[in-house]
């Protein structure tokens, strides 16, 4: 096993030939990539390397999607504006931090099948299927239909998912896609849906 060394500048104190112990940080490091993205590590959990593998891909493109939605939900929680700016402007912050909570749920899923869950938000445009918006701000509506748009397209790729782990036996991933995702998004879909039914405010 090769033994990291450092120099001995700086405070220290010597605890074998050529290793020092040191409260200074050590920075700039870089290394060999240890697990590449797309495969796998075998982790004792009865379920086979292939349903394990299916599970994992699936997963991250679902993460990837669901980072984007994430981050729009952030921009559009800045950019709203009009008569409903306070109302959206809270949804669009709960909703925010819902989906990061799914974001977490699924990359942990995905590390726990032994994977590499994808963790720049670099990577999961790379990845991701939802259309991005312009760089500006766009009216309020179309930024409704934007949000919607994105959850069809994770519900879509949800659906899927839930059939391919069910044919696995992958009920772990299963049961995180039905209980947590898929019903969250459904929940989502329903609140911002709302603010584009078009009745009269005042008067019937």
């Amino acid at each position: 096993m090769a033994v990291r060394t450092r120099s001995n500048s700086g405070p220290g104190t010597a605890v074998g030939p050529g290793r020092v112990i040191s409260p200074e940080p050590r920075l700039g490091q870089r290394g060999v990539e240890i697990q590449p993205f797309g495969s796998l590590r075998q982790l004792p959990i009865a379920l086979s390397s292939e349903a394990r593998m299916q599970s994992a891909q699936t997963l991250n493109r679902i993460l990837a999607d669901s980072t984007i939605l994430y981050a729009l939900y952030k921009k559009f929680h800045w950019l709203v504006a009009g008569p409903t700016f306070y109302q959206l402007h809270l949804l669009f912050d709960k909703h925010a931090g819902e989906q990061l909570e799914l974001i977490d749920l699924l990359a942990e899923r995905v590390q726990s099948l032994g994977g590499i869950a994808v963790g720049d938000p670099r990577h999961a445009a790379e990845l991701t299927r939802i259309e991005r918006p312009p760089n500006g701000a766009e009216e309020v509506p179309v930024m409704l239909g934007r949000l919607l748009e994105a959850h069809r397209t994770i519900i879509e790729a949800v659906r899927e998912a839930i059939a391919i782990t069910e044919r696995n036996g992958d009920w772990g991933t299963n049961d995180l896609l039905m209980s947590d995702v898929l019903r969250r998004h459904e929940l989502q879909v329903w609140f911002v849906a709302e603010h584009l039914v078009d009745v009269p405010l005042v008067e019937a």
